[in-house]
C-alpha cells in the first residue's frame, strides 16, 4: 500500500516539474519574442505611410491597415496589396519599402467609371473599364443608358476580352438596334470607336490591338462580324480587315 501512495506521489511530482519547466519555457520564449519584435521596431519602424495614385479610395483606408508601431519586417508587401486591391475601385496596387527612410510607398491605380446603366427597376449598374462593377461614377460625367440583363452581361464580357489584350475601354457611347458603340483609348491617347454587337473573340481583339498600333489614322472599327474587323475612319468608309481568328 505505501509503495503504490509512493508511486503516486512520484507521479505527481514529476507532472507538476514538468508543468513548471513548460511554463518557464514558453515564458521565456514569449520574453524572446517580446525582445525580438521590440528590436526590429527601435531597428526598422514604419515612420510613416505614404500612398499615391489614390482618389476614390481614401488614404486613411489603407494607413488603416498598417499596425501601430508597426516595424518594416512585420509588413507583409503581398498581404497588404491582396488588402488594397479588395476595394473595387482599385485596379492595380504596389507597395514598396524603404529601408533607410523607414517609409511605406504604397502605389494605387484605380478604376475609371465607363458605363453607367439603368435596369429593369430602376437598377443602376455602373462599370469600370475592364467590367468591374463600381459603387459609383467617381465624378466621371456618363450619361445614363439603359440596358437589359443580357445586354448588360454582353458588354462585360466584351470589355473584358478587350482588357485581356490591352485594349482600354474608356466609356460605353451608345447602345441600340445596330450594337454598342465603344469609346477606346486609342494610340497617343486619341480616341477610337469601336462597333460590337453580341460577345467578340481573343483573336478578334489581338487583330484590333494590332491595328491600333499600325493604323494609327483609323477611327472607326467594327466587330460585329465573328472573326473580322472592318475598319475606316468613318463607318461610310470601312474596309474588310485580316481574319481575326
Amino acid at each position: 500500500m505505501a509503495d503504490t501512495w509512493s508511486r503516486k506521489k512520484s507521479r505527481r511530482t514529476a507532472r507538476r516539474k514538468a508543468i513548471v519547466a513548460a511554463s518557464r519555457t514558453l515564458a521565456f520564449l514569449a520574453l524572446g519574442l517580446s525582445v525580438a519584435l521590440i528590436s526590429l521596431y527601435l531597428l526598422f519602424p514604419v515612420e510613416n505611410v505614404r500612398v499615391e495614385g489614390n482618389e476614390m479610395l481614401p488614404a486613411s483606408a489603407i494607413v488603416e491597415d498598417v499596425p501601430e508601431r508597426a516595424s518594416l519586417p512585420m509588413i507583409s508587401a503581398r498581404d497588404l496589396e491582396s488588402e488594397v486591391e479588395s476595394n473595387p475601385w482599385v485596379k492595380g496596387v504596389s507597395v514598396n519599402k524603404s529601408w533607410d527612410s523607414g517609409i511605406v510607398v504604397v502605389e494605387v491605380e484605380e478604376r475609371d467609371a465607363a458605363l453607367n446603366a439603368s435596369l429593369a427597376g430602376d437598377e443602376r449598374v455602373v462599370l469600370a473599364e475592364d467590367g468591374t462593377r463600381l459603387p459609383g461614377l467617381g465624378g466621371a460625367s456618363l450619361r445614363k443608358i439603359e440596358l437589359s440583363e443580357a445586354r448588360l452581361r454582353e458588354i462585360r464580357s466584351v470589355q473584358k476580352v478587350l482588357e485581356r489584350n490591352g485594349i482600354q475601354v474608356e466609356s460605353v457611347e451608345s447602345v441600340g438596334a445596330p450594337g454598342v458603340e465603344l469609346s477606346l483609348r486609342g494610340p497617343e491617347e486619341s480616341r477610337v470607336l469601336a462597333l460590337v454587337s453580341g460577345e467578340i473573340g481573343g483573336g478578334q481583339a489581338r487583330v484590333l490591338k494590332g491595328l491600333l498600333r499600325d493604323r494609327g489614322e483609323a477611327r472607326y472599327f467594327d466587330l460585329r462580324t465573328p472573326g473580322r474587323v472592318v475598319v475606316g475612319t468613318a463607318p461610310a468608309q470601312a474596309s474588310r480587315a485580316p481574319n481575326g481568328g
